[in-house]
């Protein structure tokens, strides 16, 4: 039941320390968001928010910060759906480093949402997140 998105930090998610500079990882979770849209529903952002006029925003986060990550890292981002409602969906996204340490897990609800109306609907049965199978790693 878990998907997983494998991205390398970059030096333009580190700080001068050479560490990732926390809300850069918040743009690697986003991206895995989309991998997992991408890949798993077989959707892409792209005909998500231009061909079907419908986003899925992150609209609560949680995140505890584990160890630090340093530039060349390849980090596994390991999402699962806990729970999917009406026109929401709960995932937590464990990161891990190469030797498996995690470095966050980040507890993310996102809402399918109308662009046009800026408002919640149900999710398209195309778009619903699937809770009961696995999904393909990307």
């Amino acid at each position: 039941m878990t998907f997983v998105s494998t991205q390398q930090v970059r030096f333009a998610h580190v700080d001068p320390a050479g560490i990732v500079f926390y809300p850069r990882y918040f743009e690697m979770l986003n991206a895995a968001v989309e991998d997992y849209f991408d890949s798993a529903i077989g959707v892409s952002f792209a005909e998500m928010h231009r061909g079907q006029g419908l986003g899925v925003p992150t609209v609560k986060l949680e995140v505890d910060f584990k160890a630090p990550s340093r530039l060349g890292d390849r980090l596994a981002f390991e999402l699962e759906v806990v729970e999917v409602g009406r026109s929401s969906a709960q995932l937590v996204c464990t990161v891990r480093g190469e030797d498996a340490s995690e470095r966050l897990v980040a507890r993310v609800v996102l809402v399918c949402m109308d662009l046009a109306a800026a408002r919640a609907v149900p999710w398209p049965e195309a778009l619903r997140p699937p809770v009961d199978r696995a999904v393909p790693a990307a």
